[in-house]
């Protein structure tokens, strides 16, 4: 029988920890042709089921994100990550600011207050990991917002909701 994980704190916690100090996130987006890869600057923020980018309007990842809020995001660190969710185009220039460093101004070649500037806030529906260690291991989480249950095959997949 397969066993159903209620969220929790520690799930979050889990990708936290596997993501924090990982400079560069590769986030994939729909485009017209298919499927898109681009490497992003990540947030210092602390994950809490969402994670933040930067970005410039005038991006095609801007207008494939308009189409299609779809997205994956990967990591590869100290562990290997990829979390999939749905993007939303945040136009806050006070987060932006917030966010703002001096590495943003020589990638982007603008400063904080470029009204061309927008964030883009993945909301996390499964984030999946590989722990690097004496032998690789795989776990599953399935970060459920809108609905129900979920079940899982193996004791090393786990689904658990997010609130």
């Amino acid at each position: 029988m397969p066993h159903t994980y209620t969220a929790s704190q520690e799930a979050i916690e889990k990708v936290r920890d596997l993501i924090k100090g990982i400079d560069t996130a590769m986030l994939t987006t729909v485009s017209d042709e298919g499927l898109v890869s681009r490497p992003l600057k990540t947030q210092e923020v602390e994950f809490d089921g969402d994670l933040w980018f930067l970005t410039s309007k005038e991006t095609e990842k801007y207008d494939e994100l308009q189409h299609d809020p779809r997205v994956n995001v990967a990591y590869v660190g100290k562990s290997f990550v990829s979390v999939r969710g749905e993007a939303e185009l945040v136009n806050d220039p006070a987060k932006i600011k917030e966010f703002w460093n001096v590495a943003y101004e020589k990638l982007l070649d603008t400063t904080y207050d470029d009204p061309n500037l927008v964030l883009i806030k993945v909301k996390a529906e499964t984030a999946e990991y590989w722990e690097t260690g004496s032998k690789l291991k795989m776990v599953t989480h399935l970060f459920k917002r809108l609905t129900g249950k979920n079940t899982v095959e193996s004791d090393l997949n786990k689904t658990v909701e997010l609130g």
